[in-house]
């Protein structure tokens, strides 16, 4: 008996950690947002910061990977799997970055959050995965909430408020080929190979649309500062380290108590938007932001029970 309390106790110290590395990585990602678009106000190309944001990945991941596990370890054991990740990401990365240059950021992350939705629609339509009546409901509920947060977007900004939903069905793409083909790497080498295909996508794109076509949005270009260098640094080391927050979390605690925390990352971004940019969002994008958050909230309830 005395055994069954100590393990429940240690499971509960490890769960309540988990929450706590959880909630330290959502509220800190938008900050990532906020600084890319920082950088977009200040006249960079949003294809440029998504570069950045891979290639300083790299660079602030090998050392690490180096110094634990020696310079075999940069060759992933699913190279190419790996590089098509990256790929992915770097044109969520491009889609978001871009949107954020014109979208308040509290408004863009809440139309991303559309994302566990397509992920459920893919898991049913490629993997076969049943999906239960009240999920669907809350499907088409969370998207009805994403159009109330999309529709004076776009009337003001035009199709780049549709950007969001571009981000979140790429990383959602990711996330159904990690599902259905497994992960045999660990989170840091994946973080590092992720960054490799999304340079080399990234800079295969500013080098056709940027320097070839002129496109103002892809132009390639150079820090002009100290700070703008700190600025993109500290870009790089979010994206890396951040996100291995949330990967630690949940090889620790059980996904259906971190769902939820999710969410935060929304109200890091509203703060962030009023902090940085002193932008209040609208009662309609509250009343969006209210409905997409109680339909996630909801489905995660309903596959947990």
């Amino acid at each position: 008996m005395t055994i069954e309390v100590s393990v429940r106790n240690d499971r509960r110290e490890g769960h309540a950690l988990g929450m706590v590395v959880m909630a330290c990585g959502v509220m800190l990602l938008p900050v990532m947002d906020a600084i890319a678009k920082y950088l977009a106000a200040g006249g960079m190309a949003p294809g440029q910061i998504a570069f950045y944001r891979f290639f300083f990945q790299v660079l602030e991941t090998v050392p690490v990977i180096v110094a634990l596990r020696g310079f075999r370890a940069l060759r992933p054991k699913r190279l190419w799997l790996n590089l098509v990740r990256g790929c992915l990401l770097g044109g969520a990365s491009l889609c978001f970055f871009t949107a954020v240059k014109f979208l308040p950021l509290a408004e863009a992350i809440a139309i991303f959050f559309v994302e566990p939705f397509i992920l459920t629609i893919l898991s049913a339509v490629i993997l076969g995965e049943r999906v239960a009546r009240g999920v669907w409901m809350a499907i088409v509920v969370g998207f009805f909430g994403a159009l109330i947060v999309i529709d004076p977007s776009f009337s003001h900004y035009g199709p780049v408020a549709l950007l969001p939903l571009g981000a979140a069905t790429l990383f959602a793409t990711y996330l159904l080929m990690n599902r259905a083909l497994g992960v045999s790497d660990s989170p840091i080498i994946m973080q590092y190979a992720a960054g490799v295909g999304g340079s080399v996508f990234l800079g295969g794109i500013l080098a056709v649309n940027g320097v070839a076509y002129g496109v103002a949005d892809l132009m390639p270009s150079l820090p002009h500062s100290y700070g703008t260098w700190a600025l993109i640094l500290a870009l790089g080391g979010i994206a890396a380290y951040g996100h291995l927050l949330i990967v630690w979390a949940f090889q620790h605690t059980p996904a259906a108590v971190l769902a939820p925390f999710q969410y935060l990352e929304i109200v890091s971004a509203t703060l962030a938007g009023y902090l940085v940019f002193a932008h209040v969002p609208t009662p309609s994008s509250l009343l969006g932001i209210a409905v997409i958050v109680g339909a996630g909230l909801y489905m995660f309830w309903r596959e947990r029970n």
